[in-house]
Formats: C-alpha cells, structure tokens, sequence
C-alpha cells in the first residue's frame, strides 16, 4: 500500500511586479528576446535537462515553444506571444520584446498601474488608427501587378535568421523560390469561391542552397519505388485513386462500414479477401495510381503492382488535402464500395533524384494551385531553420491578400509612430480645449505626458535591439526614420556613413537634424516619402503584434495575486 502524504497548500503570490525573482525573470526573458532580435541576432542553444535534441535558432517561432518556465506569470507573456506567431507567423520577437518594454516602463515610473493601462490602450488605438488611414507615411500599397515588394517582403523575413547561414545570393534565390511558389497557389480565372492553393516543402540535406528549386504539380517521397513505373511516364491521363481508411487488414482499422465474418473462417483471411476485391476493381477500372492514407497489406501491393499499378502508402494527413486537390480525387474510407466519383487523375507521373532521394513527381491535368519547393543546405540545423523562416516567408505573402500594405522594416516605422505618438500627445497637451484627455484617464496632463513618453520609449527600444556590434542609433527629425551610426564613427562624419535609412527609402541630407533614439528631441510631424523601401515588414502582423503586446501588458500589470497548485 503506498504511503499517503498530507496535501500541500497552494501557493499565492501577491503583487507578482513587485516580486524580485519573477522582475529578474522578466528582465532575462527581455534580454534573451532582444538578443535575437534582427538579421544580425545572437544564435541561441537549446537543450532540455533529461536529453533530446539541441535547438539552434533565433526565430520565434521554434524558439518561445521550447522554452519552459515554471513561473505562470511568465508563461502567461509567452502564451500570448506563441498564441500572436501561431495565427500570423511573423512579428513575434517585436510583439514580446515591446510588452516586455512596456511592462518595465510601467514599474519604472511613478505612476498608478491603472493610468498606464488607460494611456497604453488609448495611444494603441491612436496607432492602429493612424495606421489604417490612406495617408499613413510608414507604409505602402502592395502592388500585385508586380513581384518587386513581394519580393521585398519575402527578402526580409529570410535575411532577419542568421541561423539560415545564407550568402546574399542565397538569400536571394530563395526568396524568388518563395514568391514564385506563392504566385502558383494563387488560382487564376477560378469562377465562385477562390480556394488558395499549397506549397509543399520538401527538405534535402547535403546538396547546395542554390540547388533548391520549386515544381508544379506535387513530390512525394518514395524511397522503396519500383522500376515498373518507367513505362508510366507518358501514359496521357492516369486513373487514380486515395483511400483514408487503412488497407493494412488490422480489424480494428476497418474504417466504415461493416464485415460478415462467417463461422469456422479465419476473420484475417476473410479481410484479405476483401482487400483482394478492392485491388480487382480498381484494376478493373484502369486506375494507374493507388494511394492510401495509411498502411496497405503486402499482398494487395503486390497483386496491384503485379497489374502495373503505381503504389503509394503512408500518405499521411498532411500530404491529404494537397492530394486531393490536385488529382481531384474523393477519398474513399470504406472497404466495400468504390463510388465512380472517387476516382481523380494525374497527367503523367516521373521521377526525379535529389541526393539520396528519389522522388515521384505528379504532374496535374490542368493548371493547379499546388506546388512543391524543394529546400536544399548543407547540414540539418540550417535546413530546419530555413525551412522555418520559407514557411514565415509563405504566410507573410498570403497575408498581403487580406490587406494589400506593408510597413516599413529595419525599425523604421516603430521610431516613426513614436514621433507621431508624441506630436500627437504634446500638440493636444499644449491645447487648454484638450484638458479632457488626462481627466478621462483620471490623472494629470502631466502624468498623460509622462505615460505617453513611457509608450514611445517602448516603441524605440524595439528598433534600438536590431544593433548587436555597438552602434547608435539615430531618428532623423524630418521623416523619423531609423539611421545606425557604426561605432568607429562620429557625428561630424555623418555625410560619409549615412546613405539610406535602415529601411532605404530616405536618403542622407546634410540639412536634417538628428537625434539619438530615447534621447528629448523637439516633437516634430513625420513628414512623408515617396520612393521604394529595401526593407518592408508584414502590415497585418505588425499591427496584430501591436494590438498583442499592449493587451498582454496591460493584463500582466492588472494581475494582483497568482495562486499556484504545489501538489
């Protein structure tokens, strides 16, 4: 009988901001975020304490889900942060790094939680506001009529991970692979409903970055492919057909329906029978391709590649859906019928090689929206992690079809609303007809201001951790854009370093004045700039990670008490 040990109590902390050990936590996590932040990030290792593979990487996305802590308060910030990658994929490390910002500000000044929460909120409408008007200075319309921002836009999401370890040429390969692969699951003439397409990746180890290519149509991998299929490569139409329901003969995996067992028969025999009657049929029906979902019985691949019938098994549930839609098969999840509306077709089948690889290529009947990328590097850490930042790449460009704008990048527009936010805050201050705004936050005109500096302080130091070797950095007071002075450089040797803004679009004027980020300068309106920007940002994910950060700041300042189960 086991011992029986006396239930603890639960453990509650009051007032968590205030608890040294979890600010200290705060404080590492800050820097741990910031520290990854921008194409020039510190690489992180993680390995967990009982073993397993180690992680390197500097991107969000597998980063802050293999982090652990024990500490819900911090689980609390980094659930809300996973939660904004999982929906959009980009902007995650912006996101934390300026809740975390905003929380340290808070406990830094003198002013209640509750107006910090009150001017947070209100100045992060002012932003979203701002932002979704026409004449919005930090961003741009995504014209589809060419790839030029597309390719932008793709461009900074894959140079921001230096675990990728590309060379500029690379990263520009890749980046065409990308939008090319996203203007193929972009239907063209669809009459109805559009249904966007997919691009299915493909991972090969060991052959050069530049070898990576994209496919029309779908790869599948086929290591154990027999050397019947030569005869099938230019058959026209081929008959083909899926099945989700396992064909293995396991009772238990039937699927629907149900099966006659007759008295003093073997139950697996009379399965197998079954699965024989199926493999007659679809020879019957001329089909040239079976596939299924999951396991199919050694006999009937046999019987089926014995009538010369391609097979393919262990599909799997991701590979289903693109399947489908390609081949425009309706998958059959039962043994005992075939309705004619099952079958799909596949233009030709062939066989292509990368590396140890062999690969069936299935090529549609008609214009598809499904396409294969095939990523080629050299080791297993940088495939993974350029496999990550491609997928990144993918849904950044999908999100361009909701909202048709991107921001500029490099921190350029986060030091942009920062001088808008404070025109806007001194401008109104300045305005005895405005007095309402502090009494509607109920505090002071002078703790509003003092609020509203903490937000824009927060904003800046987003920008300030793209720098990792040193160097300041600058706002210009015409524009507000983001300028890096290297460290071996003065002030007065400006007009010889200073060419583009981080992003690209301004260029150095000797007449601009300037200013050190989270430095007093003399609030100014950010005038706007005409030209094309090297650099642009997902609009849909930055002002999604805004919303995010500001709300997850807000909760954490508003929670007083953390009660925790110890049993």
């Amino acid at each position: 009988m086991s011992r029986l040990e006396k239930k603890q109590p639960a453990r509650c902390t009051d007032l968590p901001l205030k608890n040294a050990d979890i600010c200290s936590k705060l404080k590492i996590l800050k820097q741990l975020l910031k520290s990854c932040y921008g194409p020039t990030g510190r690489l992180k290792q993680i390995h967990n304490n009982i073993g397993g593979q180690v992680v390197t990487t500097s991107t969000s996305v597998v980063l802050l889900p293999t982090l652990s802590s024990t500490e819900p308060f911090i689980n609390l910030i980094r659930t809300s942060i996973i939660n904004h990658i999982s929906r959009f994929s980009d902007c995650g490390l912006f996101a934390g790094i300026l809740c975390l910002s905003l929380i340290e500000e808070a406990q830094l000044s003198s002013l209640r939680k509750d107006v910090c929460q009150k001017v947070n909120k209100y100045l992060l409408g002012l932003c979203t506001s701002y932002l979704q008007q026409e004449d919005c200075a930090c961003k741009v319309k995504v014209d589809f009529n060419s790839s030029h921002c597309l390719i932008r836009l793709a461009h900074g999401v894959i140079s921001s991970k230096p675990a990728c370890v590309l060379r500029e040429s690379e990263i520009l390969h890749i980046t065409r692979l990308i939008v090319q692969g996203f203007l193929l699951t972009v239907p063209c003439d669809k009459p109805g409903a559009v249904k966007l397409g997919r691009i299915v990746t493909l991972a090969v180890e060991g052959l050069p970055v530049m070898d990576s290519t994209i496919f029309p149509g779908l790869l599948l991998e086929t290591p154990d492919l027999s050397l019947h299929l030569t005869g099938l490569l230019n058959c026209g139409q081929l008959r083909t057909i899926i099945f989700t329901a396992s064909l293995a003969g396991d009772l238990s995996e039937l699927g629907e329906g149900t099966i006659v067992v007759h008295k003093g028969m073997d139950v697996e025999v009379q399965i197998l029978d079954q699965l024989l009657k199926i493999g007659e049929k679809v020879v019957k029906d001329e089909v040239k391709l079976f596939m299924c979902q999951k396991v199919i019985h050694p006999v009937l691949q046999q019987y089926l590649r014995y009538h010369g019938i391609v097979v393919i098994e262990r599909l799997g549930i991701n590979l289903l859906e693109p399947v489908i839609q390609l081949t425009g098969a309706q998958p059959v999840a039962t043994l005992h019928s075939i309705p004619p509306r099952a079958y799909g077709k596949v233009k030709e089948i062939t066989i292509r090689q990368f590396g140890s690889k062999i690969m069936l290529h299935l090529v549609p009947t008609e214009e598809t929206a499904i396409c294969t990328l095939i990523l080629c590097h050299r080791n297993e850490t940088m495939l993974n992690e350029l496999k990550v930042a491609c997928e990144k790449a993918q849904h950044v460009l999908r999100l361009t079809l909701r909202d048709q704008f991107a921001v500029y990048g490099a921190g350029c527009s986060e030091t942009h609303l920062a001088a808008y936010i404070r025109y806007k805050v001194n401008f109104k201050a300045s305005k005895t007809i405005d007095l309402d705004t502090a009494t509607m936050f109920g505090c002071m005109q002078t703790e509003y201001v003092l609020a509203a500096e903490g937000f824009c302080r927060s904003l800046e130091s987003v920008t300030a951790a793209l720098d990792h070797n040193g160097g300041s950095s600058l706002i210009d007071l015409t524009h507000a854009h983001h300028w890096t002075l290297p460290t071996d450089m003065t002030t007065d040797e400006m007009d010889r370093t200073l060419g583009l803004c981080r992003c690209g679009v301004v260029q150095y004027c000797k007449d601009y004045k300037w200013s050190f980020l989270n430095t007093k300068y003399t609030e100014f309106s950010p005038a706007a700039v005409s030209g094309e920007a090297d650099v642009l940002d997902s609009f849909t994910a930055k002002v999604n990670g805004l919303q995010v950060a500001v709300e997850t700041a807000n909760l954490a300042l508003d929670v007083q008490y953390i009660i925790q189960d110890t049993n």
